[in-house]
């Protein structure tokens, strides 16, 4: 079987996993990696077996034999790293959250278009087969009308420089918030009528814990908190008239409960085995490659978008920002 050539930019925690998902799939290659530092690609290369090793982005993104570009580096160096890349022709999967706010995601989705060149977020819980086992069990109609929708994630990573410094695009929002985000709009959609939150901040000024309630027009509501300070169940609940569903972390299903309405567990369903988690938005992005597709299905440039303009209206009201973002309203703290 002829696998498929992937490079990886950066060398830290995040490159180390995808590294062990394509070590575990068959039709992936570990071809090339990329850091600042020549010996610190070379010592990830030795260790998970990439073919090349390169000290700097640029010269992975010209190696022509790369067939799909992973983005691993802070949210603050996303539009960088892919617009550089789209420039030199390469698809791109690029770590969450996609970008900065909604206007860089728009130039890099547009460059894309133009050059008809691939694109992708790697938010993987879009690509997982849980999603699909949610989306039957709200279809059978087994738990009857959905009205409320909630969703938690928290970790106290609040030490962290990507979390706690500006300049890297720091807050719970877009490292945790955008889980939650995407959770809604996943099994709820789009058609929002309002969104209401509050926030708490660091002495930097990024958000630490983030309380969001997202209506919409046919009477629906999601209820979503993330922080940074702490650490909590990570569960997803979708509640209808005649039961309710208990997805067990929003941010890496591995289990689903299904609820009568007397609190009575139903049935059980647990998710197929993983190698990471990982293989499912690289096996995504590579289907989508070799049919010409410059999207995924699963998650598309317009659903970039939106969540990106959901977490710009929320800093907007919350008086986050980072370098070099035009001046948004602040919120009364």
């Amino acid at each position: 079987m002829e696998k498929f050539r992937i490079g990886i930019i950066g060398a830290g925690h995040i490159a180390e996993k995808m590294a062990a998902t394509i070590a575990g799939m068959d039709n992936a290659e570990a071809y090339a990696v990329a850091s600042r530092e020549l010996g610190k690609a070379r010592d990830f290369a030795d260790r998970w077996g990439f073919t090349k090793a390169y000290g700097s982005y640029e010269e992975l993104a010209d190696d022509p034999l790369v067939e799909l570009i992973y983005v691993a580096t802070p949210h603050s160096l996303h539009h960088r790293h892919v617009m550089m890349c789209l420039e030199k022709g390469k698809p791109v999967l690029c770590e969450k959250a996609f970008m900065l706010n909604a206007s860089e995601a728009k130039e890099a989705i547009g460059l894309a278009r133009s050059r008809g060149v691939f694109l992708a977020e790697a938010i993987w819980t879009r690509y997982m087969p849980s999603r699909r086992y949610i989306k039957k069990i709200i279809d059978s109609g087994e738990i009857g009308v959905p009205s409320l929708l909630t969703a938690h994630l928290s970790y106290p990573v609040s030490h962290k420089e990507r979390i706690i410094r500006p300049e890297l695009g720091g807050g719970a929002l877009l490292d945790l918030g955008v889980y939650c985000i995407n959770f809604a709009l996943m099994n709820f959609g789009d058609d929002i009528s309002g969104i209401t939150s509050v926030c708490t901040k660091s002495e930097t000024g990024m958000d630490m814990t983030d309380n969001i309630t997202i209506a919409y027009r046919d009477g629906r509501t999601a209820v979503l908190t993330s922080s940074a300070l702490c650490a909590d169940d990570r569960q997803g609940i979708i509640r209808g008239n005649k039961g309710y569903i208990v997805v067990d972390n929003i941010n890496n299903p591995l289990h689903i409960e299904l609820y009568d309405r007397s609190h009575e567990l139903v049935r059980t369903y647990d998710m197929p085995p993983q190698i990471t988690g990982f293989e499912y938005e690289v096996q995504a992005c590579m289907d989508a490659i070799k049919a010409g597709k410059t999207e995924p299905e699963a998650m598309p440039h317009s659903e970039i978008t939106k969540v990106m303009e959901i977490m710009d209206s929320l800093r907007a009201d919350w008086g986050v920002r980072f370098p070099g973002e035009e001046k948004q309203h602040s919120c009364t703290e």
